[in-house]
């Protein structure tokens, strides 16, 4: 059995992922770092939203 990778992460899956506060997480969100959509009242990080804002900050540090 395979295990798939979500498209889309929920925003403690995120906070479990970056080790970040959950308030750290929406600044990140309010300022256009880290994108997201809204389904319902739910909120959602895409998986290569997060792959980009790594891989930006990973370019900016180096």
């Amino acid at each position: 059995m395979t295990t798939a990778t979500p498209e889309a992460l929920t925003v403690p899956e995120v906070m479990a992922a970056l080790r970040l506060s959950r308030s750290k997480l929406y600044d990140l969100l309010r300022s256009g770092e880290l994108s997201s959509i809204k389904i319902g009242r739910s909120r959602r990080i895409p998986a290569d939203s997060l792959a980009t804002f790594l891989r930006n900050r990973i370019e900016g540090n180096a």
